[in-house]
């Protein structure tokens, strides 16, 4: 799909077609030309209700307030990740917790289970294997009493993810598709000043692999020991954060604004769910790597792994 963002533009969303109207209201052109070839999915994805909507939201706040483009672009960011993601990292946040409260309990239970299997296993004359199957088979249950008495089963923590990732393509796609909007050509700023052209500077695109970096890194520290899968998921961020990078300075600089925009967004979320104070207005229960004077300790280990 990121590589489909650099390909050229040759479709509208469904719903202007035949609405002069809304067409003229949101100040967008009609651009579909009527064929009979079956749009590829890059096309039908692109020309969804949900993009289409994303292109009158963006439209409609640059028109309400005023602002130039790339502000516009920058504020909207802004405000949907602060009143979407930010509420469901917070709600991670609280999940997360929850597990790792429940490891102490889920270890004692297991050495409970362990010997009641050992004593059955005398009376039934279970093998080893058999033993390791009722283990696991009663474990198992157990794990899942508890993360349902706790309302913390771990897949709800990944919701964040499953919220942010479509309104990224969303954002992403509807901003390709905005492309021809007389107002892009003027609306940037700096040395972006045609927001429908790639940042041939490559700063944006190199600010934005390294933010994307940095909140990997920040999250890496965060792990007091990772396990082997971990690493595997870290490593990959890293590789993805790095192809970002050339991706970005293909396609046009509204889109990598927007990407940086909210990878710099992101980052402050991210800091800011580290401190107690705002974790103990969010009630987020404590954890391990919890900390009094935390982004002391983000600098502190950052220079001990990196500097040093």
């Amino acid at each position: 799909l990121l590589c489909s963002f650099i390909r050229p533009l040759c479709c509208r969303s469904p719903l202007l077609a035949g609405n002069t109207s809304i067409t003229l209201t949101l100040g967008l052109q009609p651009r579909r030309t009527i064929t009979t070839d079956r749009p590829s999915w890059y096309e039908s994805v692109a020309d969804s209700t949900p993009v289409f909507l994303t292109e009158q939201l963006l439209v409609s706040t640059q028109q309400m307030t005023g602002l130039p483009w790339w502000a516009s672009i920058m504020c909207t960011t802004l405000a949907l990740r602060t009143a979407i993601t930010l509420p469901l990292g917070i709600y991670q946040s609280i999940i997360i917790a929850k597990v790792e409260a429940l490891q102490k309990e889920i270890a004692v239970l297991a050495r409970q289970l362990r010997f009641e299997i050992s004593i059955r296993a005398k009376e039934k004359g279970w093998s080893e294997k058999a033993c390791r199957f009722h283990f696991k088979k009663n474990l198992k249950r157990i794990v899942s009493e508890l993360y349902v008495r706790d309302n913390c089963h771990p897949f709800k923590a990944s919701l964040l993810i499953w919220v942010q990732l479509p309104m990224w393509v969303c954002f992403s796609l509807a901003l390709r598709n905005l492309t021809s909007e007389a107002g892009l050509a003027t609306g940037g700023a700096l040395w972006f000043p045609d927001l429908t052209l790639p940042d041939s500077t490559w700063i944006m695109p190199v600010s934005l692999g390294l933010i994307n970096l940095l909140i990997t890194e920040i999250f890496a520290l965060r792990q007091l020991d990772p396990s082997k899968f971990q690493k595997y998921v870290t490593n990959f961020i890293r590789g993805i954060s790095l192809v970002m990078i050339p991706i970005a300075a293909t396609v046009p600089s509204s889109m990598s604004l927007y990407w940086l925009s909210s990878s710099c967004v992101g980052l402050a979320h991210n800091l800011l769910l580290r401190s107690s104070h705002f974790r103990g207005i969010c009630r987020i229960p404590p954890t391990r790597s919890d900390s009094e004077t935390p982004y002391k300790d983000i600098a502190a280990a950052f220079v001990a792994k990196y500097i040093k």
